[in-house]
C-alpha cells in the first residue's frame, strides 16, 4: 500500500487533534455541570438541615406529607436572631370578648356546615411538648425559582398598600388578581376574625396558584415598611408539589423584600399547638351544591404581651408571632382585608384558568359560591365587634368578583370568586 499523501496525513493528525480536545471541552463542560449541581444539592441540603428539625416522632400522612413532631424548644421560629433568648409564651392569652351579646351562629339552611380539619391526623398525632411540622424535601426546593425564593412571596406583595381608609390600588403588571374586602376605619385595629369555606379550585400554570386569606396590615403602604400577618387556606403547586388546600401564613416586616416566610420555612412565627399542622392539607372539602367545610380563623394582639396570636376554630391556639419581629405591627394594625387571590402567569396576555375559591362567581351563592362570614375586628378594648363598613374590590368583574351583605346569622359576610379565563375573560 502506498502512503499517504502528505497534506492528507496533515489533514488526519488535524481532525484527531480537534476531535481529542473536542472529548476533553466535552468531559470539562460535564464535570463542570455535575459540580455545579453538587454544589447548589450541597447548598440546598444545608438549608434543609437548618429548618428541618430533629423529630421525636414521624407521621406518613395519607396524602405523602411527611410530619415531624418536633420538640416545642427546637423549633424553627426560636432560630430568628431577634429571639435567641425569646422565652416562649406558656401562659394562654386573653381572647377578645364579644362587645355585644350576639354570638355568630352557623347558616341553618338544607346543607351542612361543617368544621375542615387536616388528613395527616388519619396516621397519628404528636405528642405534648412537640409542634407537627411538615417537612420540607429537595424537590420542594427545586420547585422555587431559587432557594433564596423558597418559602417566599417573589417581589412585592398584591397591593401598593393604601393610607389609612383608602382604597387599594393594585399593582399592575405582576399577575396578581384578587376578589378582597377591606375596613374603612380611623380606628386602631388589634386583630381580626373570619369564618371561611375550603375549596379545591384548579390551577392552571405550576408557578400559579389561588388563596383565600385574611391580612392584617400596618407601616408604609407604598414604602418598604409594611407589616403584614396573613392566614388562610392555599393551593399552591410550585410550593407544596400537589392541588390540595392547605392552612397557610405568613409574615413580612419589609414589604415582601427580606422578612418572613410561608407557614415554617423561616424562623418567626413560634407553634404552640401539637394538633395543627401549618402547611399540611384540609380535609374535607365544600362540593359544589353539597355539604360546605369551612375554618374559622382569629387572629390577635395579646393586651399583655403584645405577641400576635393565631386561634383556629372555636379556642384552639395555634400559636404567635412575637412583637419583637414587628416595627409597626409591634403596636397596632391599621386595616384589615379579607378575600381571595390568585397569579396569572400565562403568556401572551391570555389569561389563566386558574379558578379563585370554588371556580364560580358570587351570584351564585350559598353551596356554589365561596364565602367569608361573621367578619369582626378587635378594638383596643380586646372586644371583638362585627366590622361596617366595609368596602369590595376586584380588578376584573368577569374574571373573579365580591358580593358583599349582612344577616342576622352571618353579621358581615361576602361571596367571591371565579372561574378566570372564561368567553367574557378571555
Amino acid at each position: 500500500m502506498s502512503p499517504l499523501p502528505l497534506t492528507t496525513t496533515a489533514l488526519l493528525i488535524f481532525l484527531l487533534v480537534i476531535f481529542d480536545q473536542s472529548i476533553a471541552i466535552s468531559a470539562l463542560n460535564y464535570t463542570s455541570h455535575k459540580r455545579v449541581a453538587s454544589l447548589r444539592f450541597a447548598r440546598i441540603q444545608k438549608h434543609l438541615d437548618k429548618i428541618n428539625k430533629p423529630a421525636i416522632k414521624t407521621i406518613v400522612s395519607p396524602d405523602g406529607d411527611i410530619i415531624d413532631c418536633v420538640h416545642r424548644g427546637r423549633q424553627p421560629a426560636l432560630d430568628h436572631p431577634l429571639l435567641r433568648n425569646h422565652k416562649i409564651q406558656k401562659v394562654a392569652p386573653e381572647r377578645p370578648r364579644l362587645k355585644d351579646e350576639q354570638s355568630w351562629k352557623n347558616y341553618s339552611g338544607n346543607t351542612d356546615i361543617r368544621g375542615a380539619w387536616q388528613t395527616w391526623h388519619q396516621s397519628g398525632r404528636c405528642p405534648k411538648g412537640t409542634v407537627p411540622i411538615r417537612r420540607s424535601s429537595v424537590d420542594d426546593v427545586l420547585r422555587a425559582k431559587s432557594l433564596y425564593y423558597y418559602g417566599k412571596k417573589q417581589g412585592r406583595g398584591p397591593f401598593a398598600r393604601p393610607t389609612r381608609a383608602q382604597a387599594p390600588d393594585v399593582i399592575s403588571g405582576n399577575g396578581h388578581e384578587h376578589a378582597i374586602a377591606y375596613t374603612v376605619t380611623s380606628e386602631e385595629v388589634y386583630g381580626a376574625k373570619a369564618t371561611i369555606n375550603v375549596w379545591e379550585p384548579s390551577i392552571e400554570g405550576p408557578n400559579e396558584f389561588s388563596l383565600s386569606q385574611l391580612w392584617i396590615l400596618s407601616g408604609s403602604f407604598d414604602g418598604t415598611d409594611l407589616n403584614s400577618i396573613e392566614a388562610g387556606w392555599q393551593v399552591s403547586p410550585q410550593l407544596y408539589g400537589d392541588n390540595r388546600p392547605r392552612l397557610f401564613t405568613y409574615w413580612t416586616s419589609d414589604a415582601y423584600q427580606a422578612t418572613g416566610c410561608y407557614n415554617l420555612l423561616c424562623s418567626g412565627f413560634v407553634q404552640t399547638n401539637n394538633k395543627i399542622a401549618i402547611g399540611a392539607a384540609i380535609s374535607p372539602v365544600s362540593s359544589f351544591s353539597g355539604s360546605q367545610y369551612d375554618i374559622t380563623i382569629l387572629v390577635w394582639k395579646d393586651p399583655k404581651l403584645g405577641n400576635w396570636w393565631m386561634g383556629l376554630g372555636d379556642n384552639m391556639l395555634v400559636g404567635y408571632w412575637p412583637a419583637e419581629i414587628f416595627t409597626h405591627l409591634s403596636d397596632h394594625a391599621t386595616m384589615v382585608e379579607w378575600g381571595g387571590e390568585v397569579v396569572n402567569m400565562q403568556p401572551n396576555g391570555v389569561h389563566t384558568s386558574t379558578q379563585m375559591g370554588s371556580g364560580h362567581f358570587a351570584d351564585v351563592g350559598f353551596g356554589q359560591a365561596s364565602y367569608f362570614r361573621n367578619l369582626e375586628i378587635v378594638d383596643a378594648d380586646n372586644s371583638l365587634t362585627s366590622v361596617g363598613p366595609i368596602s369590595t374590590i376586584a380588578e376584573n368583574t368577569n374574571c373573579y368578583d365580591i358580593k358583599s351583605s349582612k344577616s342576622g346569622d352571618w353579621g358581615t359576610y361576602f361571596y367571591y370568586g371565579g372561574p378566570g379565563r372564561n368567553p367574557k375573560c378571555p
